[in-house]
């Protein structure tokens, strides 16, 4: 969708360096990624397997999700797989859906996942996902609001495409580039109470117990709980009163997590 139609494009779960990462992490020995382009989205399903299933990778079983499809207009399928298949020595297995086990009649997708991160339901997305929601960005300097409240936060830049929740205050996880790991609370938001009608949302990770220099370096940001909506205060004294308190829930949130 983003070669084909850049502004309808949905969002991303994951980097293509992350999903590199999880793929590894199940034991995959090599994963080889096939660069897509305007060319190849107007290749035939009959076209692609040639070329890429069988001559390139000399593929001995194919295995995709029960709902698959793949080619031009979405033209192929197992079926076509499984013909071609048997043409060319490679067996196709399809993997069912996964079913929701909290009630909801729909299979477990990226669409679902989607859904709960707008609506901020982090442990639905969470659950979906089979891991918490992680993003990468790197840390850039802001106008420097928090510290002078007591507050230093890390605002990291996401790149463009990347899904995030909705905006609220979150707990979470922050890793820095040598693989320490700090409990943080986050503001995903538009900080109503310094700005009016602010363009774009803000990643800002408040990191507990920390003190250091942040900037230029590359962050992750793990999505751990909800706590609570981005509100406008009436001014500096309540909203330091109330950053106190999210403080404060974000470590026992993190706390549970890590105890999961």
């Amino acid at each position: 969708a983003s070669v084909i139609r850049p502004d309808a494009a949905p969002r991303l779960l994951t980097n293509p360096a992350q999903k590199l990462e999880l793929l590894a992490d199940t034991g995959v020995d090599a994963t080889v990624v096939v660069p897509f382009s305007p060319e190849q989205a107007r290749e035939t399903p009959v076209d692609f397997v040639e070329r890429v299933i069988v001559n390139a990778l000399r593929t001995q079983a194919v295995i995709v999700g029960s709902d698959f499809h793949f080619g031009h207009m979405r033209q192929g399928n197992i079926t076509l797989l499984r013909e071609m298949g048997e043409r060319h020595d490679f067996t196709c297995e399809p993997v069912v859906l996964v079913p929701r086990a909290d009630g909801v009649d729909e299979p477990i997708s990226s669409t679902a996942i989607r859904r709960a991160l707008a609506g901020g339901e982090i442990e639905t997305a969470t659950r979906l996902l089979g891991r918490a929601l992680e993003v990468r960005g790197t840390v850039v300097t802001g106008d420097q609001r928090g510290r002078t409240i007591g507050f230093a936060t890390a605002n990291v830049e996401i790149p463009n495409g990347m899904c995030l929740p909705s905006d609220g205050v979150y707990a979470g996880l922050y890793r820095r580039p040598d693989g320490s790991e700090h409990a943080c609370a986050i503001n995903l938001g538009r900080r109503p109470t310094f700005y009016v009608n602010a363009e774009h949302s803000l990643l800002e990770a408040h990191l507990l117990d920390f003190a250091g220099d942040l900037y230029g370096e590359d962050a992750a940001v793990t999505f751990v709980a909800f706590l609570r909506s981005e509100k406008q205060f009436a001014g500096i004294d309540e909203l330091k009163t109330q950053l106190k308190l999210d403080v404060e829930h974000a470590r026992v949130a993190v706390q549970t997590y890590k105890q999961q």
